[in-house]
């Protein structure tokens, strides 16, 4: 067994409540034991919520939406050009002894991920994108403030995520990593919903404000055991 969050959309703040689920995790790299997984996973969180609608965010996912969503393929469109969502998280990162690698950003999000200069380069300080830095804390919010700008952006895949409400990602394990592409789904519909999206938008500042309120901390923690 192994147990995976699970994110409900809310119509007003935190945008966000987590549902931890015990599930049938199968081993192996391949989509095809990703998916066994994927399934099992959504098995599980359905017997509990049978009227929320799921979809897997990830290269891996099951529905074709899911996987045009992942980061490693939801573009950021410039008027030079495009790059991934992945490229733009990895090519901020500003560390002690070097960073941005700005040149990440014309990778594919496979080469920006594992670049040893992220590995190579000290501790991590600060994400510059562009000419504005963004701090760590709260710990995801660079993260799902580029990813939610990025998905707002496609307004056709925007509009698609609009008819779920549950959102995993299979490929996440919140023992090894922080960011989650489907928690920043989860909060862009959860935004939408309340009718938030364009205001928290308008800045980061206001993004900040609007999803963070006063602490990351504020969102809440649910436990299924399937």
């Amino acid at each position: 067994m192994a147990t995976r969050p699970i994110y409900h959309s809310l119509p007003h703040f935190p945008y966000c409540e987590i549902i931890n689920t015990n599930f049938i995790y199968y081993s192996g790299f391949s989509a095809t034991q990703k998916q066994k997984s994927i399934n099992s996973l959504h098995e599980s969180y359905t017997r509990q919520f049978n009227q929320r609608r799921i979809i897997d965010i990830s290269s891996k996912s099951t529905s074709e939406l899911g996987v045009k969503l992942s980061a490693f393929n939801l573009m950021i469109p410039t008027k030079k050009y495009n790059f991934s969502v992945e490229c733009a998280f990895q090519s901020s990162k500003v560390f002690e002894k070097g960073g941005p690698y700005t040149d990440l950003i014309f990778k594919t999000s496979r080469e920006a991920k594992k670049d040893s200069r992220l590995k190579e380069s000290g501790k991590l300080i600060a994400f510059k994108y562009f000419k504005t830095e963004y701090p760590l804390e709260p710990k995801d919010y660079f993260y799902n403030w580029i990813y939610i700008n990025a998905l707002h952006l496609n307004k056709e895949l925007a509009k698609q995520i609009l008819e779920y409400d549950s959102f995993s990602d299979i490929e996440f394990n919140p023992q090894k990593s922080i960011n989650c592409q489907a928690k920043a789904a989860s909060i862009y519909v959860g935004l939408s919903d309340a009718g938030e999206i364009d205001t928290a938008l308008a800045s980061h500042e206001q993004f900040l404000n609007i999803v963070y309120g006063s602490s990351e901390s504020t969102y809440k923690q649910l436990d299924i055991f399937g």
